[in-house]
């Protein structure tokens, strides 16, 4: 269980993908790998006709990367392959061809925030408030920006990476258009979801995959783009200031 777990159930042509980690549901590498299996999976699988991306507990939908994996980088190719987690994550979810709905019952951070962007249509709870922290520790959400930015806009990346230390609620998130829709409780929630899927899945899958294509238009140089930003990340997280500050993080 200290990799965390990943399981897909499929039913009525819906997928759903389900991660946890005990850790406020990080990632650490393992579970990123079979994220993006899960994705290259059933983009080919002609049952599946949408997906459904959340986690398990009900506190936190995910808290960014693993931080004991973050620690222990000391190479700059190693903190390349530990950034190219998300990035790998990020578009495997742009290139699966089924449309991706993302059910966020708690708070989002960093890599979580991704994610969330990721989604082609995400739902989340009063309780899904957001945060890039990664100035904190001198590094930037490098990775992740390009689908943030995506999804709320450059004036929205820029309030919440700067805004490092504060956290923005889901109604905020909502205005800037990260989520379509907030509701009080996961159960009112889980109803919409349920609901929004159970309808796509009746509509003509060959029509959902060319809507996916139009939806993401514009993002072919992902691939070079994420590994670029990873490598910045690679390198940042080896310098003296964010060595320093995660050794007091560490102490904590």
């Amino acid at each position: 269980m200290s990799n965390g777990s990943l399981y897909t159930h499929i039913q009525n042509n819906i997928a759903t993908v389900e991660f946890y980690h005990p850790a406020s549901n990080s990632m650490p590498s393992e579970l990123l790998n079979r994220l993006v299996v899960a994705f290259n999976e059933l983009s080919k699988d002609e049952e599946v006709h949408v997906i459904i991306l959340k986690s398990e507990q009900e506190k936190t939908f995910c808290a960014g990367a693993s931080f004991n994996e973050l620690v222990a980088i000391s190479t700059v190719e190693e903190g390349k392959q530990f950034f190219l987690g998300f990035a790998n994550v990020l578009n495997a979810m742009r290139n699966c061809s089924k449309l991706i709905i993302g059910r966020v019952q708690g708070k989002a951070v960093g890599g979580g925030v991704g994610l969330a962007a990721a989604c082609d249509y995400c739902f989340a709870t009063e309780q899904a408030a957001i945060k890039l922290s990664e100035f904190t520790i001198g590094i930037g959400p490098f990775v992740i920006a390009p689908a943030v930015k995506r999804k709320i806009g450059v004036a929205a990346l820029s309030e919440l990476t700067l805004e490092a230390t504060s956290w923005q609620n889901a109604y905020w998130a909502k205005e800037k258009g990260l989520f379509a829709k907030v509701f009080v409780t996961i159960r009112e929630m889980d109803l919409e979801v349920e609901n929004l899927a159970a309808k796509l899945s009746k509509y003509n899958p060959d029509s959902l995959k060319e809507m996916k294509k139009v939806l993401w238009k514009g993002t072919d140089d992902w691939d070079s783009l994420l590994a670029k930003r990873a490598e910045i990340s690679g390198k940042l997280v080896l310098s003296e200031f964010t060595k320093n500050t995660l050794q007091k993080f560490k102490k904590q």
